[in-house]
């Protein structure tokens, strides 16, 4: 019904964001990664999705195509609503998170908040043939740099850093140079990330 919303940003935290189109404030329940992704002011575009309810009509905002996609994968899974794929997609990356559908990584799933081993399971078995290869793709390439990535991720825990923040800046930083960083400037990267 609604694609997407063009407009000023006139409210943003990590749960929401209000955004202005000619006069009419639109608010739009966003994931992590979407907040991350959002400028402090300015003009903005969120894709969209609108769920309606019994109760209440909630519109949720998507950084990009992808993220609103697998959005829509998850909520079509028995068991997994709005607010779970979005507790989902803001501990992982949409490509992240058809990585561990692909290796059917049901550990990844059970760390999210409200995802326990039957549910993470279906997610897994639902979704398998659904995932669009193109998101895969990125996950393809930490796989083969899987040690590097963990050793890396290893030394930052030890100095004190989050786990799941320093394996998304990880992981993007992999993403960035196309795989191609030793652990030490996997390490240097993300500590000046921080």
């Amino acid at each position: 019904m609604i694609t997407h919303i063009d407009g000023v940003l006139e409210e943003k935290n990590p749960a929401f964001t209000v955004i202005d189109v000619n006069g009419i404030g639109y608010m739009l329940h966003i994931s992590l990664n979407t907040f991350s992704a959002l400028p402090d002011k300015g003009r903005v575009r969120l894709f969209t999705h609108l769920s309606i309810r019994e109760d209440a009509h909630v519109l949720f905002g998507f950084h990009s195509k992808e993220e609103r996609e697998m959005f829509r994968h998850l909520i079509s899974v028995s068991g997994v609503g709005p607010s779970t794929a979005r507790m989902v997609l803001s501990g992982m990356t949409a490509s992240e998170c058809a990585g561990a559908i692909v290796n059917e990584d049901v550990a990844t799933f059970k760390s999210v908040k409200g995802i326990g081993a039957k549910t993470a399971e279906r997610i897994i078995v639902d979704l398998k043939n659904k995932v669009d290869a193109d998101l895969v793709v990125g996950e393809k390439l930490f796989s083969s740099n899987n040690t590097i990535k963990n050793e890396a991720l290893s030394a930052l825990v030890v100095l004190g850093v989050d786990k799941k923040r320093a394996d998304k800046i990880i992981s993007k930083a992999l993403a960035d140079n196309g795989g191609d960083l030793s652990v030490e400037e996997l390490v240097k990267l993300t500590l000046k990330s921080l």
